[in-house]
């Protein structure tokens, strides 16, 4: 017999969970780090007897195979603390169905990254709308397209304008940002790190967690542009990797009873002190871009879904691009709630777009994110719901609609340390001209552009 793979195991186990709620019972199906599914049912006002339960797990046991989990099937009846699993913060519901008639269907994923894709914001993890508003996330499914580089220059373009600019490194495996914006030797003694370790412990007051760049005079005006640096100035006795290795997991409760603290909250409270630390030293924030690392990582599931309120994602037109993008958005498609809040959020940046004349192929790169989106994130166009959102191709403000940054071979290698006044350089302002253009009246839709 040809063995159950994972996905395959996974379906049929939401199969069994369905089937289960149609009694009125509420389901939850737990899948553990392994990918090995259990099916715990809540049949507390009618507890299942022994027979019954042994024959759904066989069947269970049957159709998952290898991926189903030590005890497949549990009853709520039976076990020591079922709000645990019941009443957890964590579950995803799929189904939330009728009183009476059909039970409620969630899913409880035990994993290591990648579970803030698709988790509900924790409270205390979002801002408030006038904190995220200010926040710009920018990510790229893949490295290597000048996401970073975008940063520096948009930072340095709004601080020309007059604004008080903080940039917020959290490439945390791959720092990068802040050499274009500082010295090394230069950086305040802690960064993210630090305030996601010594706040773990209860120990992260008095950091220093923020510096102004060393790199930018304004142009005019008083302007600033202050770096939170992944780590901190570089030293003998400062262990970053150490520091790194520890920062991912949730904390537990604080006290017996209390909630856990995931890591959502405490990214969200790292930020929070860095933008207290600037308004503390000069003023408010005016714009926090925050500079996220590639890849399925939660610290990029984090920024983009409950910590910033307009996200710029990166996109080279190839088939792996948006292989990976339709991966990660198809996740959030799953949460109706979650694409509705997130959708209008987004827009597409063509990146290290290589020809400047070619609008043919601008236009490519429109037509697939376009498709993107709509196998995704954008309502079904068919219909008469006038409600319905699915913006024209055409749409000069759809998320699917590229924002272009040209390429330029010069910008590969650059020395930030040798030539400071680098984002002045002709190449460079007519590379991000219409970038810096649409990205400022994004943030700033009631100023007037220059």
């Amino acid at each position: 017999m040809n063995p159950t793979r994972f996905d395959a195991a996974w379906n049929a186990a939401l199969g069994h969970a369905h089937r289960a709620a149609e009694t009125g019972r509420d389901a939850v199906l737990v899948r553990d780090l392994f990918g090995r599914a259990s099916l715990l049912l809540d049949d507390e006002d009618e507890p299942m007897s022994a027979e019954e339960l042994a024959s759904l797990a066989e069947e269970f046991r049957h159709d998952t195979q290898a991926f189903a989990g030590a005890q497949p099937v549990q009853a709520a009846s039976t076990m020591f603390a079922p709000a645990m699993f019941f009443d957890s913060p964590e579950l995803i519901v799929q189904d939330d169905g009728e009183p009476g008639s059909r039970g409620r269907v969630a899913v409880l994923e035990r994993t290591v990254v990648g579970a803030d894709w698709a988790r509900e914001a924790a409270p205390g993890a979002s801002p408030q709308p006038e904190v995220r508003e200010r926040r710009v996330a920018l990510y790229g499914f893949k490295g290597g397209v000048g996401r970073s580089t975008a940063t520096a220059v948009l930072a340095r373009h709004l601080a020309d304008k007059g604004h008080c600019v903080l940039v917020v490194d959290l490439d945390l495996e791959s720092p990068g940002v802040s050499s274009l914006l500082h010295s090394f030797d230069e950086l305040p003694d802690h960064g993210i790190v630090d305030h996601l370790v010594e706040a773990g412990v209860g120990n992260a007051e008095g950091l220093e967690l923020v510096t102004q760049s060393s790199f930018f005079v304004p142009s005019q005006g008083n302007g600033e542009i202050w770096l939170a640096p992944a780590g901190g100035r570089p030293r003998d006795d400062y262990d970053y990797l150490a520091k790194l290795n520890r920062i991912y997991s949730d904390l537990p409760a604080a006290e017996p009873g209390g909630a856990p603290k995931p890591f959502c909250v405490r990214l969200e409270e790292a930020i929070a002190a860095c933008e207290a630390q600037v308004a503390g030293i000069s003023r408010q924030p005016d714009v926090v871009l925050l500079d996220s690392r590639a890849g399925i990582h939660d610290i990029a599931a984090v920024t983009l879904t409950q910590l910033s309120g307009l996200s710029l994602l990166f996109a080279v037109d190839n088939p792996s691009t948006w292989y990976g993008y339709g991966m990660l958005l198809s996740q959030w498609k799953q949460h109706p709630d979650r694409a509705v809040d997130l959708r209008e959020r987004l827009r597409i940046v063509a990146a290290m777009f290589r020809s400047a004349g070619d609008i043919q192929r601008l236009h490519k790169l429109r037509d697939n994110a376009q498709k993107m989106f709509a196998d995704t994130l954008y309502d079904d166009a068919e219909g008469a719901d006038l409600e319905a959102y699915h913006p024209a191709l055409e749409d000069d403000q759809a998320p699917h609609t590229p924002i272009p940054i040209l390429f330029s071979h010069d910008l590969i290698g650059l020395d930030p340390l040798q030539d400071r006044d680098w984002p002045e350089l002709p190449f460079v302002e007519a590379a991000y001209k219409r970038f810096l253009k649409e990205v400022e009246q994004l943030v700033f839709p009631s100023e007037e552009l220059s």
